[in-house]
């Protein structure tokens, strides 16, 4: 059988996402995997065109959709944006860019119980089955989920250091914490802010929060021990906040440390700032301003 245009765009594209991936160190932006794609690999016009319905590239809307193939079929896993391959996703890359996307997508039908048509999103995505228009949408949905989560990344990333010190101060007062003492510009001895339970700081445990804005970079273990060496009472309780994210040996650091110190990478931040949004007040919603959409779900 032959196959159709977005089939052979799938075959290109999802090959090509894997390999930078893997490439990466197995984990990367979705964005950024998108982007390196959109560098190394040649398009044409047809394959470069843009949907009057959904405004996206034509090449890109059919790697999202195949996406969700590899991802069911256990080759990918999608998180806050971040792609990951797993070990069944890099073995089955010696199969070749045909066999790799049939594999997958066979092993979604079969997962899914059901069988659907092989020619899958011709006319603008439009025109398939039923269970084809389904996974449509669900790949538009990672669209706009992934784009959102980068809007966030990008409205952060912008921020100055104290700027983005006062955005988690913000969050920690949303929490119910009160804070004594958030630093000034200069020297600050390893300590951001200084956080208690109660208003007048009486109540255990005592609150120290060292604030990293370093988006593109991971947190040492070096760091972490630092941390740890500022928390002089046996009750303190140490949190690191970082706009990037922490090194497998920070976070070891972390766990096997004495002393009680938490971590909070940008994912987490911004899942806390989303489950507390609501308790901010005004001013506070401006450090980081969100709008959410609703969906009907599954």
């Amino acid at each position: 059988m032959s196959k159709s245009r977005s089939q052979k765009i799938a075959e290109k594209t999802i090959f090509a996402a894997f390999q930078i991936i893997i490439a990466n160190g197995g984990e990367m932006r979705g964005k950024e995997v998108v982007d390196k794609i959109r560098q190394t690999v040649k398009f044409d016009e047809y394959e470069s065109h843009r949907y009057e319905k959904t405004g996206y590239i034509r090449w890109e809307s059919i790697l999202h959709f195949y996406t969700i193939d590899c991802m069911k079929a256990g080759f990918l896993r999608k998180q806050k944006g971040i792609w990951t391959i797993t070990e069944e996703g890099e073995k089955a890359m010696a199969l070749g860019p045909e066999k790799f996307l049939y594999t997958a997508t066979k092993l979604y039908r079969e997962w899914d119980g059901k069988r659907k048509a092989a020619d899958t999103i011709e006319n603008d995505l439009g025109n398939g089955s039923e269970e084809d228009t389904i996974q449509l949408q669900k790949s538009l949905l990672s669209q706009y989920e992934e784009e959102a989560y980068n809007g966030i990344r990008d409205y952060i990333c912008a921020k100055n250091p104290y700027e983005f010190q006062d955005l988690v101060a913000e969050l920690l007062k949303a929490m119910g914490y009160y804070i004594s003492e958030v630093a000034k510009r200069g020297p600050d001895g390893g300590i951001d802010i200084i956080a208690y339970t109660d208003p007048l700081g009486t109540r255990h445990p005592r609150i120290i929060v060292q604030v990293k804005h370093r988006p593109n970079d991971a947190i040492s273990s070096d760091e972490v021990q630092k941390l740890a060496g500022t928390l002089k009472r046996n009750t303190d309780v140490g949190i690191f906040v970082t706009s990037g994210t922490f090194s497998k040996p920070a976070i070891k650091e972390a766990r096997d440390s004495r002393e009680h110190i938490e971590l909070i990478d940008f994912e987490r931040l911004v899942s806390l700032w989303q489950s507390y949004y609501d308790k901010l007040e005004d001013a506070q919603k401006t450090y980081l301003p969100l709008h959410p959409i609703y969906f009907v779900g599954e």
